[in-house]
This record gives structure tokens, sequence and C-alpha cells, in this order.
């Protein structure tokens, strides 16, 4: 009885944690992203607009940023008043609108990622890269269990390969453009636009 106890005293602790972490991470980053003029979720919408593949439709942001379409569109409407969002008509279809970001989201999207990166690296840093590994891992368990409850008989393998391409793909351009701003990565960018 005691074990088990403990069993569920544990499970609610690693409950409060993943919200509570999950909160003061969201209101580091509206602090942070507020900085540079922006809100998270505008870096975000930003960020999948720039980097997803071409076009770019309000449903495609709300499945990167795991949001309501409508949610997103008002989201955009906003974006769109503040000049750095623009709407345009696909010509062939005229249904069908695809999202392009201004100059003016440009300038603020380079800082904030910058600022993002380091962030990021600040909050990691306390972790070994054995740590690292662990924790996502047990993310990844985590993120599969959720994914399941939601889409009951759904193949969740697939719809997991499907995110993390999705993922790995916004990764390699994020780095090919030198936007992780490690040395590494600043140096590749930097030998890639020398050649082109």
């Amino acid at each position: 009885m005691t074990v088990n106890l403990e069993s569920q005293n544990l499970i609610l602790k690693l409950w409060f944690l993943i919200h509570r972490d999950y909160a003061l991470l969201r209101s580091c980053e509206d602090q942070m992203y507020g900085e540079k003029g922006l809100t998270m979720e505008q870096y975000a919408t930003l960020v999948a607009i720039k980097y997803l593949n071409d076009p770019v439709r309000p449903t495609d942001v709300a499945r990167w940023i795991g949001r309501r379409t409508n949610s997103v569109s008002m989201m955009v409407d906003r974006m769109v008043k503040a000049g750095l969002v623009r709407r345009e008509r696909d010509r062939r279809d005229r249904r069908v609108v695809r999202l392009i970001i201004t100059s003016k989201a440009e300038n603020a999207l380079k800082p904030a990622t910058r600022a993002g990166w380091e962030f990021i690296q600040k909050i990691m840093s306390p972790l070994s890269d054995e740590d690292r590994q662990t924790f996502a891992r047990l993310l990844e368990t985590l993120r599969y269990q959720t994914m399941n409850y939601l889409n009951p008989g759904e193949d969740i393998e697939e719809m997991v390969r499907n995110d993390d391409k999705s993922h790995v793909n916004l990764r390699g351009r994020l780095v090919q453009r030198g936007l992780t701003f490690t040395p590494q990565a600043k140096h590749q960018g930097e030998k890639k636009r020398k050649t082109v």
C-alpha cells in the first residue's frame, strides 16, 4: 500500500512539474520575445510561415504550433493589422490563402531567434548530454501517449513520424540559414553564402 501511495504521489508531482515548468517557460518566452516586439505565439507563427514548405496556410501554422485553425486565423488577423504578415490568395484556387511575412517581421525575427536560442542554451546548460538524451526520450514517450489519447484508433507511429519529419526539416532550415547561432552553424552558414 505504501509503495502504491508513493507511486501515486510521484505521478502527481511529475504532473504538477510538467504544468508548472510549461507555464514558466511560456512566461520566459513571452518576456524574451516581448523585448523584441513579438509574443511567443507570434514568433512561433512567423517561424512556421518562414521555414515550413511554401505555400504556408493557416492550417499549416495551426498544426505546427498546436492550435486550432480558428484561433490561428484570429492571431493572423492581429498580425496583419500589426504589419507582420500578409495574406495572399492563390491565383489558381482563390479559396486557398497563403501567409507571407513582411519586412517588419523579418527585422524582428532574427534578433528574436538569436535571443530564443541563447535562452534555450542557458536553460538546458545544467543538463549533461546524457541527461538531455534521457529527457528527450521521456518527452517522446509522453508525446506518444498523449497523441494516442487524442487520436484513438489512428496510426500513432505514422503521426509521430510525420511530426518528427516536419520538425527535422524545420531544424535543418534553421541551421542552413545560420539561425542557431552556434559558432559551427554560423561558420557553415557563412560558407554557404560565400559559395552561392
